[in-house]
């Protein structure tokens, strides 16, 4: 069982944290289609306004991880150029076997 976290801090850029811990008795298995292991978007509203891998390329390589009992992984990302607002972020695990995704509110 993975459970997921997203911090978010403002300072001249909003700055993302994507924590996914192994809450779960088994080792879980973690398979990715290329080099980007964690996607992160800002939303305004329903509105998509940033996304962390428009206009990046990753190395197409499909590599495998593991998370032990009770072990984290942590994903970071820096929004540059934030506008002043309120928004959503949401950071997605691109793990190809695991659907998780969380979203928390912020204000810049």
């Amino acid at each position: 069982m993975l459970d997921a976290s997203l911090e978010v801090t403002v300072g001249d850029d909003a700055a993302f944290s994507f924590t996914v811990v192994n809450g779960g008795d088994t080792p879980a298995e973690l398979t990715f289609r290329n080099a980007c292991r964690a996607d992160f978007a800002v939303f305004d509203g329903d509105e998509e306004v940033w996304r962390y891998s428009d206009g990046r390329a990753f190395a197409q390589v499909i590599t495998d991880a593991e998370l032990q009992p009770g072990e984290s992984a942590t994903f970071e990302a820096v929004w540059p150029d934030s506008a002043p607002g309120d928004y959503t972020a949401e950071a997605t695990l691109q793990a190809t076997d695991h659907d998780i995704s969380v979203r928390t509110p912020f204000s810049v």
